[in-house]
């Protein structure tokens, strides 16, 4: 399953509105997307959504700082299966109490969400893999702390900006990954010189074959010096031309 993080067309939106946009990539060739901050965007995003045909398994949200019952009842409107939190700033890092405390508020998440026929997830930037506690990435202790109902959406990017292996680290985390956001270009962090898959320095196909059959990838640009629909089709070309024989 091949999505897009709406956060890539992020200014084509507010320059075109969401119908114009979600319809052009629905011509490249994406049958789901995934939104961010969807609570509140549910009025745009619901109707566009229908017209262009598209789906949104997940969707990234302030689930932690949010009114989450309003979070999961825009999620069963547009129809989000997994509600990612994308964003625990890294000074909530710094110790194994932090951890605990980031594990406590998703692991109480879900049990909510579950109950709606909702899964909660997590999604990682560096400083999740560059912090370590004693020894071993913040992201790591962090699932071993978290319920087995909560997932882990890898972004294979910014593991590698923060000194992991992502090809390595998604074979550590196994099932817990839900889905895998993609994105290339020199593993730096410098997010201006970002390209299509494939065109970088990460290893695109190794990282694919490493996650599991049934992880969501997740084509995205924090940003990038050309046109993004041209950026976001060429990953999805790619991806799509599967590994050569």
């Amino acid at each position: 399953m091949t999505s897009v993080q709406l956060y890539s067309v992020r200014d084509a939106f507010a320059a075109d509105g969401y119908s114009d946009v979600l319809a052009r990539l629905a011509a490249i060739g994406f049958d789901q997307v995934e939104p961010f901050d969807f609570a509140n965007r549910a009025d745009e995003l619901a109707p566009a959504l229908e017209a262009a045909g598209l789906t949104a398994p997940s969707g990234h949200v302030g689930l932690l700082s949010g009114d989450q019952e309003a979070i999961f009842a825009a999620a069963g409107r547009l129809g989000i299966g997994l509600v990612v939190e994308p964003f625990v700033p890294a000074e909530q890092w710094t110790d194994l109490a932090d951890v605990q405390r980031i594990a406590d508020g998703l692991n109480a998440a879900a049990g909510r969400a579950a109950e709606l026929g909702l899964r909660v997830g997590y999604h990682n930037h560096a400083w999740e893999l560059s912090t370590r506690i004693d020894g071993v990435a913040a992201l790591e202790v962090l699932a071993g702390l978290l319920d087995p109902a909560v997932l882990l959406e890898v972004d294979t990017y910014w593991a590698s900006v923060g000194g992991e292996d992502p090809v390595a680290l998604l074979g550590r985390l196994g099932d817990r990954v839900a889905a895998i956001h993609i994105k290339d270009g020199p593993a730096g962090g410098v997010t201006a010189d970002q390209v299509p898959a494939g065109q970088g320095t990460l290893p695109i196909r190794d990282i694919v074959a490493a996650a599991p059959a049934s992880a969501i990838q997740v084509v995205e640009f924090d940003a990038y010096a050309g046109d993004i629909f041209e950026g976001v089709a060429s990953s999805l070309a790619f991806l799509r031309a599967g590994t050569p024989a």
